[in-house]
């Protein structure tokens, strides 16, 4: 799976391509946890957002998932999606550790594709920003 991503500024927001894979990884992130909060307050401690805000940025993300689609995100929709790509992988912890399988039966990605996701948007605006 291809994770890197180039952004570039747009006014206050970042704007860029992302593919059919990047969007449906992120809007797997923002659907599950966005299901999975028991309250608003929880999911804006975990994300910075509340339920109706994820889910505004979850149908944004959607679409055919076929082909690359171009974005204009705000820094902080940006860490919305960073933050739930960071905050997914510890709901499939127990007490016998992290399971893999779990977490790629519920997603269809594993996990590396998550982080090396969240990685690369940080890097993507780091660089966006360098100038």
């Amino acid at each position: 799976m291809r994770t890197r991503i180039k952004l570039t500024r747009d006014g206050e927001a970042f704007h860029g391509r992302l593919t059919a894979t990047q969007t449906s990884l992120m809007g797997k992130a923002l659907g599950i946890l966005g299901d999975w909060a028991s309250t608003d307050e929880a999911l804006v401690v975990q994300l910075g957002a509340d339920r109706e805000e994820v889910r505004r940025l979850y149908d944004r993300l959607q679409g055919d998932h076929k082909t690359s689609r171009e974005f204009t995100l705000t820094a902080r929709e940006l860490h919305v999606i960073h933050a739930a790509l960071t905050a997914i992988a510890p709901m499939f912890l127990s007490n016998k550790g992290f399971s893999e399988e779990g977490f790629y039966n519920r997603t269809s990605f594993f996990r590396k594709n998550f982080d090396a996701m969240a990685s690369s948007i940080v890097n993507a605006v780091s660089e966006a920003t360098a100038s």
